[in-house]
C-alpha cells in the first residue's frame, strides 16, 4: 500500500492527510501519534494474526516514528479522534478484501489472493466457541485471543502489577470462575510481575510474550469479547497501576479493540444477511 507524501518544511509534522490521500477534514490535519500507530497494530493482530507490511499500522509507525524523533508528537500522545472513535480493520468477500479506518475515514484498502484467517498466529485455540463467523475466518475474537494479540503488540515489554491484575480479571472473564487456574495464564502473570519489582535488570526481567504466548490454548475455557469485558479489564489494570492509567496498547486496549471490532464485524454481517422469504 503506497501513499504519496509531498514535501514539507523541516520539523513540520507527518499529518494524516499526507500519507493518506484519502482522508478528509479534522483527521487530515492531524500529526500521526505514536498511540495511534500502537492501537492499528492492536487491530491488525487481533484482526490479520500480524501487522501487514504496507498497511496501515506500518505506515503510521513510520509517520509517528518521524514526528517523535522531531519533537512535535510525545511518546506517549494519541489524538483525540482516535482515542474516542478508535481504529477498526474490516473484511469482505470472505477475508479477500481488507479495509483500515479511523472514526469512519477509510485510510486504505487492499486485496488478497488468500483470505486472511483471524487471530495471532499462536496454537489452535481448542477452547473457542462455535458461533456465526463475525470474523475474517475463525468467528469473532476471544479473550484469550487478545491476550494473544497483547504479546505480538508489547511482548518485549517486562510484566507489570498492573499487567497482572488485568490478565487475571480477563481470565475470570474468559472462564467464568472467581479462582485464577494455578500454573495458568493469571498465575504466571502474577508470578513473574512480583519477580520484576525485585529484578533490577530488564534484560532479566520476564516480558508479557514469555506469559501470553498461546495463553487461549493455556485456558480452562474462553469466550468473545464483549462490551461487558472490557469494563472489567480495563478497572482492573487502572486500579493496580501507579498513574491510574492504562498501557495505549496493553491488555485493557486490546480488549476494549477486540470488543470494538467484535461489535462492527456482527453488526455488518447482520445487515448483510438476506431475509429469508
Amino acid at each position: 500500500m503506497s501513499q504519496e507524501q509531498p514535501r514539507r518544511r523541516a520539523q513540520e509534522p507527518v499529518k494524516y492527510g499526507d500519507v493518506f490521500a484519502s482522508v478528509e477534514g479534522e483527521l487530515a490535519g492531524k500529526p500521526v501519534a505514536p498511540n495511534d500507530a500502537a492501537l492499528m497494530q492492536t487491530a491488525e493482530n487481533l484482526m490479520l494474526g500480524q501487522v501487514q507490511k504496507g498497511a496501515a499500522a506500518s505506515v503510521m509507525q513510520s509517520a509517528a516514528t518521524q514526528n517523535e524523533d522531531a519533537g512535535v508528537v510525545g511518546h506517549d500522545s494519541m489524538n483525540e479522534i482516535v482515542a474516542e472513535q478508535g481504529v477498526n480493520v474490516a473484511a469482505f468477500r470472505g477475508g479477500h478484501v481488507i479495509t483500515e479506518s479511523i472514526g469512519g475515514q477509510v485510510l486504505g484498502q487492499y486485496s488478497q489472493r488468500a483470505p486472511l484467517v483471524s487471530g495471532p498466529v499462536v496454537p489452535e485455540n481448542k477452547n473457542k466457541p462455535s458461533g456465526d463467523d463475525d470474523g475474517i475466518g475463525g468467528g469473532p475474537i476471544t479473550i484469550g485471543e487478545a491476550l494473544e494479540a497483547t504479546a505480538l503488540t508489547i511482548g518485549d515489554k517486562p510484566v507489570e502489577r498492573s499487567d497482572a491484575a488485568a490478565i487475571q480479571a480477563a481470565e475470570v472473564r474468559a472462564t467464568g470462575r472467581t479462582t485464577i487456574a494455578p500454573g495458568g495464564v493469571a498465575a504466571a502473570a502474577q508470578s513473574a510481575a512480583t519477580l520484576n519489582a525485585r529484578t533490577t535488570r530488564p534484560e532479566e526481567k520476564t516480558k508479557m510474550a514469555d506469559v501470553l504466548w498461546g495463553a487461549s490454548s493455556k485456558l480452562p475455557s474462553d469466550k468473545p469479547v464483549t462490551r461487558a469485558d472490557v469494563e472489567g479489564v480495563t478497572v482492573a489494570e487502572i486500579r493496580n497501576d501507579p498513574f491510574l492509567t492504562t498501557h495505549p496498547a496493553g491488555v485493557s486496549a486490546t480488549v476494549a479493540a477486540a470488543a470494538r471490532l467484535n461489535f462492527s464485524n456482527k453488526d455488518r454481517n447482520e445487515k448483510d444477511k438476506v431475509p429469508d422469504i
